[in-house]
């Protein structure tokens, strides 16, 4: 299996524009997991800014958040019922769903029950997916009922023929159905 990234818990830098158009840059990593909803984590950044008198926050960098959630300028309010549902996922289907969203059009936020219907697991290659496939749909079985030696069943071409259509790998070695 190749080796993926552990997915990381969704944090912000979190800045304001009067500091940064000042020159500054400070500000504060804020771990969004400690938040239940967007009006606590709003607070607390007011709270660290509160030097300002209206602080205008902004949200300079961050990870473990999909784009679809996030801007420099705003957070989206549906961010924590996804986490919480992205929280239930094993370590391998939350760096799975981060590479799924991060491959879709900027700013399409992806649904974990899409995720889920789309998701085939992780290989190696395409062609270590199309013999697994094969095999699960019992091809390989078949052809040695009908007397012809599973030799002869060309999985590179399979694996072409998959990948052209109706599947996509990322760099990852994640596998999802188009």
């Amino acid at each position: 299996m190749p080796n993926t990234s552990t997915a990381v818990a969704p944090r912000i830098y979190v800045g304001t524009y009067a500091k940064y158009n000042g020159g500054s840059i400070f500000g504060k990593w804020i771990d969004l997991s400690d938040f239940s909803c967007k009006d606590d984590f709003i607070s607390t950044c007011v709270e660290l800014h509160k030097d300002e008198s209206d602080p205008e926050l902004m949200f300079q960098d961050w990870e473990g958040i999909p784009g679809a959630f996030i801007s420099e300028c705003s957070i989206d309010e549906d961010f924590w019922e996804w986490w919480e549902d992205f929280e239930d996922l094993c370590s391998a289907e939350q760096d799975a769903y981060m590479d799924y969203a991060e491959n879709q059009p900027k700013g399409v936020s992806v649904p974990l029950s899409q995720f889920r219907d789309d998701y085939q697991g992780c290989f190696d290659s395409e062609r270590d997916f199309a013999e697994h496939l094969a095999d699960e749909q019992g091809f390989l079985d078949t052809m040695e009922k009908a007397g012809i030696s599973p030799a002869y069943f060309d999985a590179e071409a399979y694996a072409n023929d998959l990948f052209c259509g109706d599947f996509w790998m990322s760099d990852n070695g994640n596998v999802f159905r188009r």
